[in-house]
C-alpha cells in the first residue's frame, strides 16, 4: 500500500471517528430529552418512571410504545397515558435541554456509571440529577449533616468539632446548603480541606438563600451541588421536602445535631431510616428546645445516640485507610474526658496493653472502651497494634 493510500485511509479513519461520535452525541442528546419529558410528567414519579424505563428499554421508547402495551405495565392507566401522550412533556423538555447545553450544565442519569451508587438503591430516587463543581464520590465514605436553622453556641462547636476529628477518614460532607446547621456543616469541611456538598432545593440558574451566593464558588472547588429541579421550576417550600430525600439518599449516614420538635432534619432522617441507612442524633436537654426533635429520634430507636466522632466510627465500621500512610499529628495539648483519662492511665503503665485487659483494668464494657479508644485514636494519642493491642504514641 503506497503512502497516499495510506494517508487517504487515516483521513477515512478519522471522519469515520467523527461521524459515529457525533451520532452517538445525537442519540444521547434524544434519550436525555426524552428522560426529561418523562421527570415533567406530574403523574409518573421516580419509582414510576424507572418502571416504565425498564419495562420499554430507554426513555425514548416510552413515548414510543403503544397505548395498549404502556397499559399492560403494573401500575399505569388511562390518566398517565394520557398525560404520556400530551405534546407538552416534550415542548418543555426541549426548553430545558436548551438551557442545559446553553449554560453547560453538567447532568447524570440513573442509568449511568457516575450517578451516585448509593442513590441507585433508593426506589424514588430522580431519574436525571443536575450537578456543578468537582463532585467525586468514587470509594468515598458520605455522611449527611442537618439540623435546625436556628444553630446554638453548642450546636455549632459540636459540628465544626465533629468534622475536625472525622478528618483523618477523610469523608465527603453533605447539607441542605440552608441556614445554621448546614452551612456551618459545609463550611467546615471546606476550612479542613474535606469535599462537601450541597442539595438544592431548586434549580442551578439561582441560588437561595441569596446571602449564601457567596459560599457557592468555594464549594464548587470543594466539592459542589446537586438537584433535581429544572431552571423553570416555581420555588416552592414543598421543594425542600423533596430534595431531602437526595441529601439521605447518596449517604452513608444521616446526622441530625440540633432540631425542634418538628423540622425539615427530621423528615430527612426519617427518609433516610426509611432507606436503612443509619441515623444519629445529638441528645441534649428535655427542656433545651432544639433538642427536642433529636432526643425523640433516640428514644423511637430512629437514631443513635451520638456523642463524638468515635460513635460513628464505631457504628459504622469505619477503619484509618492505609493507616501507616495517614500522618495524625500529635496534639501537644490534647483534651481528654474522663473515661479517656482512665483509659490513658492504664496504658501509660504499661508500653502496650490488649484491648480486653484496659476494658477490664478500666471496669467498663468493651464497646465503650473500643470507642474511646479511636477517640483517642483521632486525637493522635494512641496507636492501634496487630492482636487488638494499643499503646500511646
Amino acid at each position: 500500500m503506497g503512502s497516499c493510500e495510506i494517508a487517504a485511509k487515516i483521513i477515512h479513519n478519522k471522519k469515520l471517528l467523527i461521524f459515529m461520535s457525533e451520532i452517538n452525541y445525537q442519540l444521547k442528546e434524544q434519550e436525555l430529552l426524552h428522560t426529561l419529558a418523562l421527570q415533567h410528567v406530574s403523574r409518573v414519579g421516580g419509582v414510576l418512571a424507572k418502571r416504565l424505563v425498564h419495562h420499554c428499554g430507554s426513555s425514548e421508547a416510552v413515548f414510543k410504545t403503544s397505548r395498549r402495551a404502556l397499559l399492560a405495565i403494573d401500575g399505569v392507566g388511562e390518566l398517565i397515558v394520557k398525560e404520556l401522550m400530551d405534546p407538552d412533556h416534550l415542548r418543555a423538555a426541549s426548553e430545558e435541554l436548551k438551557f442545559i447545553k446553553d449554560n453547560a450544565i453538567d447532568h447524570v442519569c440513573y442509568t449511568d456509571t457516575d450517578y451516585p451508587e448509593r442513590l441507585k438503591h433508593c426506589i424514588d430516587g430522580p431519574i436525571v440529577l443536575f450537578k456543578s463543581g468537582n463532585i467525586n464520590l468514587s470509594n468515598k465514605r458520605v455522611v449527611s449533616i442537618v439540623g435546625t436553622r436556628k444553630i446554638t453556641s453548642s450546636g455549632k462547636y459540636f459540628c465544626e468539632k465533629l468534622i475536625a476529628d472525622l478528618v483523618p477518614l477523610d469523608p465527603v460532607i453533605v447539607s441542605g446548603f440552608a441556614y445554621g446547621i448546614d452551612i456551618t456543616a459545609q463550611k467546615a469541611a471546606m476550612h479542613l480541606g474535606l469535599q462537601t456538598i450541597g442539595c438544592l432545593a431548586h434549580g442551578l440558574n439561582q441560588i437561595y438563600p441569596k446571602v449564601h451566593k457567596k459560599y457557592v464558588s468555594d464549594i464548587e472547588k470543594h466539592g459542589g451541588f446537586y438537584t433535581d429541579f429544572w431552571s423553570s421550576d416555581t420555588f416552592d417550600r414543598n421543594n425542600f421536602l423533596k430534595r431531602n430525600r437526595i441529601i439521605a439518599g447518596i449517604s452513608e449516614a444521616t446526622i441530625v445535631i440540633e432540631s425542634a420538635e418538628k423540622g425539615g432534619s427530621l423528615v430527612t432522617a426519617d427518609i433516610a431510616h426509611s432507606y436503612d441507612r443509619e441515623v444519629f442524633a445529638v441528645p441534649g436537654r428535655p427542656s433545651d428546645t432544639y433538642s427536642v426533635g433529636c432526643n425523640n429520634l433516640i428514644k423511637q430507636q430512629k437514631a443513635h445516640l451520638l456523642t463524638s466522632a468515635a460513635d460513628l466510627v464505631y457504628i459504622l465500621g469505619w477503619e484509618l485507610a492505609q493507616r501507616e500512610k495517614v500522618s495524625i499529628q500529635k496534639r501537644l495539648f490534647v483534651e481528654l474526658d474522663d473515661t479517656e483519662k482512665k483509659v490513658y492511665n492504664i496504658l501509660k503503665q504499661t508500653d502496650k496493653e490488649l484491648l480486653d485487659v484496659i476494658a477490664l483494668n478500666c471496669d467498663m464494657p468493651v464497646h465503650k472502651v473500643t470507642a474511646t479508644l479511636l477517640s483517642m485514636e483521632l486525637k493522635g494519642v494512641v496507636r492501634p497494634l496487630p492482636g487488638k493491642l494499643f499503646e500511646l504514641v
